[in-house]
């Protein structure tokens, strides 16, 4: 044994080379010490540093399948990828690799709401990459199920379904569905809405990592028998990719009607675009009275309605009296209804607004009006604002809140039934689906999102609209302060777009449609079906885990 002050501190310590030694007090064996919480967390760090990586490159492809890189592929491969990593890991392993993939995920998607600050950024990325977390867990513990690349695809729309609903209200930006408003899985909305192209994106990546993990085993054993699951999940996940193909996307129109949409522009992008009162309802029916005289003059045709963007008018038309007649000179001199946006403040409730659209009529005047239904937390709205405002002085920049409308947005415009949907709300399925359901045959899209000019989300607000065509077969007018004001069919093709901060007027021809889809008729049917499997996929695995235990503890007595 060695000798000094070695000896010293294996006595007191209750260990020896030979192992452990009697405790002095008791006599007895004493158990070796643990290692400390931090030490153990930095071996941790330096096992999963590999893994970790990965899934931070794998969250990043994710965030480029979306507008404004648009490399929809990626979603397939980041899918793919987080499959492979949390296979045949522990849940508090999986839930690790699923934060990893999910917070620089949210971090590249959400960056431009860098222009209210990175701290806004970084907190909104680690609320939502948190449900990406249960993801993780979630698919660690499922992995060892038979049809594993199933129960992962269910796991996908179930996390989304959570996402979209909390908390306050939910913030679906970030769905598998929304990166893929262009690809071979875009007419799966016709049939099920944005939940079946998550559930198809994902399964089919699901298959993919199954194909790789096949692949992988044989470097071992060889055998080329084995290579067969490989062959049919590849086939599998072909299949799922072209079923797309053969779904049909209705496009004929019960009629037709003319429209134009006007984008009067802004000042400056950011959180002063505003600019001095009244200036960007004179944009508006400046543009508004431009086409106005072109029509007379024969350079333009006549449309049967208007339609202006959200904010269009910046003050209260029903509280000062310059801003309703500015909008009442710009709706007689072009002679057809117009959809007017504007903040109008609660009758009632002092500190409140409702932001609407209003149909202004050239002769009677302000008429029929829808009120945003789902406002923006902290920032149309301050939860817990008094106690917040203390803490956070940027929430007194949000003066006052919005109040909730509580009835969809079908509208009679001029000789049209449109659906008004009121910016953020375009991310909602129940919402859109309300609106079509209650006899909307063509949908506006009403939005300023001139804080976020060119930082990438007007692109991805416009990919929306773009699976919202497709899902319930109607055209969709994306009316925008800044822009990108555009027309989509319901094929889900943009016709007409204007570029963003550029004052214009887009003319065209939309459909109007009475069919409605299968998505239509099933509602939330589907993503609730989906969500249920993914969660009793769950509690399978727990199941099973459990009789696990019980028999390995069985043939050790």
């Amino acid at each position: 044994m060695p000798s000094g002050s070695d000896t010293t501190e294996e006595a007191v310590s209750g260990t020896s080379p030979d192992g452990p030694v009697p405790s002095a007090e008791t006599g007895s064996t004493a158990a070796p010490r643990r290692p400390g919480r931090l030490r153990r967390t930095a071996a941790l760090a330096r096992r999963e540093a590999l893994r970790t990586g990965l899934a931070v490159v794998s969250g990043l492809a994710l965030g480029l399948a979306f507008p404004p890189y648009d490399l929809w592929p990626l979603s397939l491969v980041a899918v793919a990828a987080l499959s492979l990593l949390t296979r045949g890991r522990t849940v508090r392993q999986g839930a690790w690799t699923g934060f990893a993939f999910g917070l620089p995920f949210f971090l590249i998607l959400l960056k431009w709401l860098h222009v209210v600050g990175w701290d806004a950024v970084v907190g909104l990325s680690v609320a939502e990459a948190l449900f990406v977390t249960l993801l993780g867990a979630a698919l660690a513990g499922t992995s060892r199920l038979p049809a594993w690349p199933v129960w992962a695809a269910c796991l996908w729309v179930a996390q989304e379904w959570a996402r979209d609903r909390l908390p306050f209200g939910g913030f679906p930006w970030g769905r598998l569905a929304f990166a893929n408003t262009g690809s071979p899985f875009t007419p799966l909305a016709a049939l099920g809405g944005a939940p079946l192209v998550t559930f198809a994106v994902a399964l089919t990546g699901a298959l993919l990592a199954a194909c790789a993990a096949t692949l992988w085993g044989l470097r071992e054993k060889g055998s080329l028998n084995r290579a067969v699951p490989a062959l049919e999940a590849f086939g599998l996940a072909a299949a799922v990719t072209l079923a797309g193909a053969v779904v049909p996307v209705p496009t004929k129109a019960d009629d037709t009607v003319d429209i134009a949409v006007v984008q009067g522009n802004v000042q400056q992008p950011g959180m002063d675009f505003l600019g001095r009162p009244m200036r960007i309802l004179d944009n508006h029916a400046t543009a508004t009275e431009k086409l106005a005289a072109d029509i007379k003059a024969g350079r333009a045709k006549k449309p049967d309605l208007v339609i202006w963007p959200e904010n269009s008018s910046d003050l209260d038309p029903f509280q000062y009296p310059q801003a309703y007649d500015r909008i009442d000179e710009a709706v007689k001199a072009i002679g057809v209804p117009v959809l007017v946006g504007a903040l109008v403040d609660h009758p009632s409730k002092k500190g409140y607004v409702f932001n609407e659209g209003i149909v202004w009529d050239p002769k009677k005047g302000p008429g029929a009006s829808y009120t945003k239904q789902h406002p923006v937390p902290f920032g149309e709205f301050v939860p817990f604002r008094e106690q917040l405002s203390k803490i956070i002085t940027r929430f007194q920049r949000v003066p006052r809140d919005f109040y909730p409308g509580d009835h969809t947005g079908v509208l009679n415009v001029g000789p049209a039934k449109l659906g008004d949907v009121i910016c953020f709300e375009v991310a909602y399925d129940e919402i859109v689906h309300d609106t079509v359901d209650a006899g909307a045959r063509a949908l506006v899209i009403q939005t300023n999102n001139a804080t976020y000019g060119r930082t990438g989300q007007p692109e991805q607000q416009l990919a929306m609209s773009k699976l919202r065509a497709v899902e319930h077969g109607r055209a969709v007018v994306t009316a925008a302060t800044s822009g990108i004001s555009a027309v989509v069919a319901p094929d889900g093709k943009v016709t007409h777009q204007i570029p963003e901060f550029t004052q214009g007027v887009v003319s065209a021809r939309i459909p109007l449609r009475d069919e409605t889809t299968l998505a239509d008729r099933v509602g939330a049917a589907p993503e609730w079906a989906l969500a249920i499997v993914g969660l009793l996929s769950c509690a399978a695995a727990v199941v099973g885990g459990r009789r696990g235990r019980t028999k390995d503890e069985k043939g050790q007595q």
